[in-house]
């Protein structure tokens, strides 16, 4: 792990993936992290396809709601080129179609809607009570630290994401999982973002593909790895509801409803600090479960 990426400068390598180089006018170009796994992270192409589409729409309207399929595994070791679609621009919405290319077939698309912001009626179901603060809870290496190999990715990638379960989670060793309802993660951004409320926005739908499958796999007690499960992302949806800053806590409470012929949905909501719902996600997976490893194999 000598040379990984944290905080601050993990967080200021996930501003330069998100800062596409535009080739054309509806035509963007980006580049992954300069240590990562052989796929692309979702997270990283959902934020990149949010930038290209966000880049090509006026700035007083706000992405209210995102729906994104990943049809291919991405290459990490090659650009991905987006490709922007403009399919309205209406006196309150724009809607962007954008679909990611690698060689020359799609690995993604994405449809996004932007809206101006208008007053109307307003609600909210309550955060979570009873939820310990993010600074007493530990940070992912710290609660593995017994299990160090189980990072997996985590320890092998940046981490430009600040993440902290209240409870196991799904790295822990094969069979030290209780099975839970409900899943809550503490994040942030593991240092500070500029003031542009799309950067904000494209780095919770980067944090939001790190842990919502996982909720599956708290339902049954089950893990990440060797003797648990792999996964991978189907389908990702996003509302956003109320402004925020990334870069401070906001609690990930999220659930899974249902889980069958493979695949599992995994729903969650996003609350700051103060209880203010400011977005809610909804995902659908691939879960495959993966041999234990044999006797005397480390």
């Amino acid at each position: 792990m000598n040379g990984l990426l944290t905080g601050q400068a993990a967080v200021d390598e996930l501003l330069h993936v998100l800062d596409l180089e535009r080739i054309e006018v509806n035509i963007f170009r980006g580049i992954g992290p300069q240590v990562s796994t052989p796929r692309v992270f979702g997270g990283q192409v959902a934020g990149q396809a949010l930038i290209a589409a966000g880049r090509t729409v006026d700035s007083d309207r706000a992405v209210h709601s995102l729906h994104g399929y990943f049809v291919r595994p991405g290459d990490s070791t090659k650009p991905i080129v987006y490709q922007v679609d403009r399919i309205r621009d209406g006196r309150s919405f724009s809607v962007r179609r954008t679909q990611a290319f690698q060689n020359g077939q799609p690995i993604f698309f994405m449809s996004a809607s932007f809206h101006v912001g208008e007053t109307g009626l307003e609600h909210s179901e309550p955060a979570p009570q009873h939820v310990p603060p993010p600074e007493e809870v530990p940070t992912l290496p710290e609660r593995l630290a017994d299990h160090p190999d189980r990072l997996g990715i985590w320890s092998r990638t940046a981490r430009p994401i600040d993440v902290r379960y209240i409870g196991e989670s799904g790295f822990a060793a094969s069979g030290e999982r209780p099975a839970a309802h409900e899943q809550r993660v503490w994040m942030r951004a593991a240092g500070t973002l500029p003031d542009d409320p799309l950067i904000h926005v494209c780095v919770l739908t980067y944090a939001s593909d790190l842990t919502l499958l996982d909720t599956v796999l708290n339902q049954h007690g089950q893990v990440w790895g060797p003797g648990g499960y792999l996964g991978t992302s189907l389908d990702h949806a996003l509302w956003f509801h109320r402004p925020f800053r990334a870069d401070e806590w906001f609690l990930y409470d999220s659930m899974s409803p249902s889980a069958a012929a493979g695949r599992g949905l995994a729903t969650g909501r996003f609350f700051t600090r103060d209880g203010a719902h400011i977005a809610s996600a909804v995902q659908e997976g691939l879960l495959r479960e993966m041999p234990g490893t044999p006797p005397g194999v480390p």
